[in-house]
């Protein structure tokens, strides 16, 4: 593989040959680092919320935390009591992320 993309280059030496492990590593710092980093992100969140708290669910559900279980959480919505899995929260809502007209 490596022979077939050197003689592409043209075989114009060892600068060509250096590009593909420097694109790897671009590859790795702007796509592959901050996903591992937002996943922990998340996982850390996901251990820390309480009952009573203002979350969003990764399919976009508001609600409030009734019940909290190790696996299973009760989230109250305007619908009534849904049971989600913990990892179906995606964030927390506080008066930090609303804007002044809905937080009244």
């Amino acid at each position: 593989m490596f022979q077939t993309i050197f003689l592409q280059t043209g075989g114009s030496g060892i600068g060509n040959f250096i590009m593909i492990p420097l694109m790897l590593l671009v590859v790795y710092l702007f796509m592959i680092r901050p996903q591992i980093r937002k996943q922990k992100k998340e996982k850390e969140f996901q251990s820390t919320i309480k009952k009573g708290a203002k979350v969003v669910t990764t399919s976009g559900i508001h609600g409030k935390i009734v019940e909290l279980n190790d696996a299973i959480c009760v989230i109250e919505t305007g619908a009534g009591k849904i049971k989600f899995e913990r990892s179906a929260i995606s964030m927390e809502l506080s008066k930090k992320y609303l804007s002044p007209a809905v937080s009244k």
